[in-house]
């Protein structure tokens, strides 16, 4: 055992937090899937348990393989997996999958495996690296807008418009994540304003070509619009009953919650498993285990920053924002709707709700940020060797003598 512990490099905070998160994340899934047992399955929760376990396994197992590779190779990792990414994404939106009548093809079907891969989550963190590695090249230099177009913005564009079609929230979280990237990578701020202006003029055109031709993308606006609506009008929708079973769990959790698998909710939340599964942690562990969840995710926050301080480079340092502050970011909207506080998104919490792929995603991202860490350590260990080397040398000891 403690040889699996000398292999693990980078901050041991982040992988206690990761570890913790993953072991807590067995008792709310194995509870709140039991609605999936009984309409998918035959009433039995421990199938959707072990896939859990297989889908963490897996995650825990990119994480360690990513954390052990030289950060800075991440750079030409990025531009080659850019284009691939692009076609996954094209062929993705070209599936023209529906679900209940409205165009929702997100994921697609892995042939041997016969697991089903959301490819927006991948791209995500595929463009954080990109974007992180250009701002590294331009950091001492001034450049123009017309500079950037080709190089940034095309690339950027190129995946938010992909995504766009069949998941707006996804876009968003990644056009603002970049657009604070980019901020804190110094790119101007008067071409950002540009940027966000280009980016609501895209949006409104995309909204009236969907609405002129609904045949191109059946009900998908109407559904963004229905879950605004209802999320400021407060009327009847299956988002809106989703989220009253959610107010309701959060309710009755109280301070100690009913206990854990006493959860009377889950059997009527169609996402408790998954986008809702923070109101049934919150029903069967009370304010007690939602404070503690809310911690684990800050605490996360607090590493990510510090590692990021303590980066040895300027693309190290942007990397570790890049891809850690999404995590947290969606962490917190995946609570805030359980709560009320947004719309429905669709966000998982990452780590604990059930679903391959953000689980997938989220260990490479923070696989990313431990080797940027440990690539700190490696500097320290180096450091401290050659000055108890210098020390001990008795070449330098007579040389002080004479």
């Amino acid at each position: 055992m403690s040889n699996v512990f000398a292999n693990l490099k980078g901050d041991k905070v982040i992988w206690a937090v990761a570890a913790l998160l993953a072991i807590f994340s067995f008792l709310p899934v194995y509870s709140a899937s039991s609605n999936l047992a009984y309409l998918h399955g035959d009433g039995s929760t421990t199938g959707f348990l072990i896939m859990h376990f297989f889908h963490l396994l897996l995650g825990f197992c990119l994480l360690f393989a990513v954390h052990k590779i030289p950060y800075h190779y991440f750079r030409g990792i990025s531009i080659l997996l850019l284009p691939i990414v692009i076609v996954l994404l094209i062929f993705t939106i070209a599936q023209g999958t529906t679900i209940d009548g409205a165009y929702a093809s997100r994921w697609i079907r892995i042939p041997v495996l016969n697991v089903s891969f959301q490819s927006s989550t991948l791209a995500s963190v595929v463009l954080m690296v990109y974007v992180a590695r250009y701002l590294s090249k331009i950091t001492e230099k001034k450049v123009t807008f017309k500079e950037t177009i080709i190089p940034l913005w095309a690339p950027v564009f190129a995946v938010l418009v992909l995504i766009l079609p069949a998941n707006f929230s996804t876009t968003a979280i990644i056009f603002v994540m970049t657009l604070i990237l980019m901020f804190l990578g110094g790119y101007p701020i008067k071409y950002l304003s540009a940027i966000v202006g280009v980016g609501i003029v895209m949006l409104g055109i995309f909204v009236l070509t969907a609405k002129a031709f609904p045949g191109l993308l059946p009900n998908r606006i109407d559904t963004w619009s229905s879950r605004i609506e209802t999320f400021f009008d407060g009327e009847e929708a299956d988002e809106q009953y989703q989220v009253e079973k959610a107010k309701i769990a959060i309710a009755q959790g109280g301070i100690t919650g009913t206990g854990i698998g006493k959860s009377v909710q889950r059997n009527f939340l169609p996402q408790s498993s998954s986008d809702f599964i923070y109101a049934i942690i919150v029903e069967e562990m009370g304010l007690i285990g939602a404070f503690g969840v809310m911690l684990a995710y800050l605490l996360l926050l607090f590493r990510i920053v510090i590692v990021a301080t303590k980066a040895s480079s300027i693309f190290g340092k942007l990397v570790v924002m890049g891809v850690g502050l999404p995590i947290v970011f969606q962490a917190l909207i995946n609570m805030g709707v359980a709560v009320e506080l947004f719309p429905v998104t669709g966000q998982t919490l990452p780590l604990v709700s059930s679903g391959g792929t953000s689980i997938w995603m989220t260990c490479i991202a923070l696989g990313i940020i431990l080797s940027v860490s440990a690539r700190r350590e490696e500097i320290k260990e180096f450091e401290n060797e050659s000055l108890n080397g210098e020390e001990e040398n008795p070449l330098d000891i007579l040389s002080e003598a004479i």
